[in-house]
């Protein structure tokens, strides 16, 4: 499976669903707190093509986008193969 990387804040409710949905479906991943490393924010931004909003959620070295994209892949069933890829 490949690596899962989420650029979250404690407060966000989008982090919360877009963890939420991964735990769900048993991937692990590696959560980054902006507001607790305020430092990574920027490799944030820069990672995520200029996204300044969390969650900001990378698969492997692909961008993924925030909450609501992780749901539509999941929906049209392409988060799967994606995770396993």
């Amino acid at each position: 499976m490949k690596p899962v990387e989420i650029y979250t804040s404690p407060y966000c409710g989008y982090c919360h669903a877009a963890k939420r949905l991964l735990t769900a479906k048993g991937v692990s991943f590696s959560e980054i707190d902006v507001m607790a490393a305020p430092d990574r924010k920027a490799e944030m931004v820069q990672r995520a093509n200029g996204g300044r909003t969390v969650p900001q959620i990378f698969i492997g070295d692909e961008h993924v986008g925030g909450c609501d994209e992780l749901h539509a892949l999941d929906r049209a069933g392409k988060l799967d193969p994606m995770l396993s890829a």
